[in-house]
């Protein structure tokens, strides 16, 4: 029999890896869902739905001391004593509830694997792990033996913040010496799985010498591997899922010393916000029985989703098994990744729909992480905001960001990959890029349709633009930002801004004096003359 009691949880009031259709069951019996009209069940997540970056902490003792790096902003230092007393609290809270649990691996690379137990007050939150990570075998599951990581997620609980060292009543703390996800007050379920994203990326460049990558892959025919790096609604999910390629994973990935890349989950968490099937035809197809969806409006009187509706969030979310997708790779594990995609939001409407860049460029983009925070993916985002995100997943990344650069710029350098930024966002008139455009421009790249196009260089960012499509897009003309500007004067002018934010914000970086790094920045202003 299974026992939380080594976890500090006394209670026998526990379900134990129960089947999707059993966590259903149990959901909508406690009135916290509905089935929509494809069978997915539909689940409000409350008060909060987005992530909220600035109640996630790490706790501070001799393992994080000295090697996270504390910011102020990302990585918030949480006091050793007051996240012992606040865990006993909501532990002895925990044992009063109904309680859910499942053990679950994350990483899909068996060498690199590791083993997590959830436990949850939401059956509905315990489905969502059973989607999200990757689901041992009835064999693997006799013999799971100790657990790595621990996620106890207990949203009724309320933290009182001048009691329990907390900034409000909702929180989500890693502490790295006991090993464990602390998370109540929230139960907006990204909490979880970016919680375990975040322990990894701590973990697995400290001891694996793996560069964990807050990214989507998949990998094509000639068994070369695309990597596509993005916050959350620049387009991981949507681009990675390439029916003429297959799918590796869709938001977080490790690239070994052994030049493969491994999928972090088993599953996929996908925006849902204007989803439809011609669009997106693998993730509509993936909302059926088994995918929960979160936030979602039904169509009056009708249990069918109305995808166009932000009634709730602009944030509306599925989850489901990575099998959901039919076109996947397995394992989730890709060899010789040859391309690499900067997915960023550009709301400056500068950057051209796809440039290459150098490696020196690429460290330099990497380390800054342009782009903009998406409508409702965070907590108070309405609209898409500029923001710099080192290495495309700040809020995840409690390491040094010139340590994820170092680490990528050798694996370019060793691998050969082509690095390309590729714009998701605005154009001169702030209309946002067609996704059929961005779409062919990849799929262009991958083929090799942009390898013997000629490229101008941009004057102001020095990244390469390709003048021509070879046939991918029925406009070229699109490929040169400048074109979508009522005035040349009125781009360069927004180009130096945009550049201007890109100096301001390396300088954070002050002890970086690799010169190839910085010979990867924007043109200065006064260079321009």
């Amino acid at each position: 029999m299974r026992s939380l009691e080594k976890f500090g949880i006394k209670t026998d009031n526990v379900k134990w890896q129960l089947s999707p259709e059993e966590l259903v069951q149990e959901t909508l019996q406690n009135g916290q869902g509905v089935l929509a009209e494809s069978g997915a069940l539909a689940v409000d997540t409350g008060e909060f739905t987005g992530r909220s970056p600035k109640d996630r902490f790490i706790v501070k003792d001799e393992v994080t001391a000295d090697r996270v790096w504390w910011d102020g902003k990302v990585n918030l230092p949480f006091d050793s004593d007051k996240f012992d007393a606040l865990y006993d609290r909501v532990a002895a809270y925990a044992a009063e509830k109904q309680l859910y649990a499942r053990e679950a691996f994350a990483i899909a690379d068996k060498k690199y694997q590791i083993k997590i137990t959830a436990v949850t007050e939401y059956p509905w939150s315990n489905q969502f792990v059973y989607n999200m990570f990757i689901r041992p075998t009835a064999e693997e599951l006799a013999n799971f033996g100790e657990t790595d990581w621990l996620i106890l997620c207990i949203p009724s609980f309320m933290a009182d913040p001048e009691r329990d060292g907390t900034r409000q009543h909702n929180f989500s703390i890693l502490n790295f010496k006991r090993k464990i996800a602390l998370i109540g007050g929230s139960a907006y379920t990204g909490e979880m799985k970016k919680g375990i994203f975040s322990a990894l990326n701590f973990t697995l460049p400290v001891n694996e010498n793996v560069l964990p990558m807050h990214c989507s892959a998949n990998v094509g025919k000639d068994g070369k591997t695309a990597l596509f790096f993005g916050l959350s609604g620049t387009g991981k999910t949507t681009l990675s899922a390439d029916p003429e390629r297959k799918l590796i994973g869709d938001d977080e990935h490790g690239w070994t010393p052994e030049n493969t890349v491994f999928n972090i989950e088993g599953g996929c968490y996908a925006k849902v916000i204007d989803l439809s099937a011609e669009k997106e035809p693998d993730i509509y197809g993936a909302v059926k029985p088994g995918a929960i969806l979160e936030n979602v409006t039904f169509k009056e009187g009708t249990k069918e989703v109305d995808y166009e509706s932000d009634a709730k969030t602009p944030n509306t979310r599925v989850s489901y098994p990575i099998d959901f997708i039919n076109n996947i790779q397995v394992p989730s594990v890709g060899e010789n990744p040859r391309d690499i995609f900067f997915l960023t939001f550009d709301a400056f409407g500068v950057l051209p729909p796809i440039s290459r860049l150098t490696p020196e460029q690429a460290a330099y983009h990497f380390i800054s992480g342009y782009t903009s925070k998406v409508a409702g993916t965070e907590v108070g985002v309405v609209e898409p905001q500029t923001t710099f995100s080192v290495c495309f997943g700040a809020a995840f990344m409690p390491l040094h960001p010139t340590e994820y650069g170092k680490m990528l710029s050798e694996k370019i350098n060793s691998s050969g990959a082509r690095v390309w930024l590729v714009n998701t966002g605005f154009n001169g008139s702030m209309k946002r890029m067609s996704l059929k455009d961005t779409r062919a421009l990849i799929s262009a790249a991958l083929n090799g349709q942009l390898d013997n196009v000629e490229y101008k260089q941009s004057p102001v960012f020095k990244v390469q633009v390709p003048t021509a499509s070879n046939g991918a897009l029925e406009d070229d003309s699109i490929l040169l930002p400048q074109n979508s500007w009522s005035s040349y004067e009125k781009y360069t002018e927004s180009a130096k801004a945009l550049a201007k934010a890109f100096h301001t914000n390396f300088q954070r970086f002050d002890d970086i004096q690799d010169e190839s790094i910085l010979s990867g920045a924007p043109v200065r202003e006064e260079e321009m003359a």
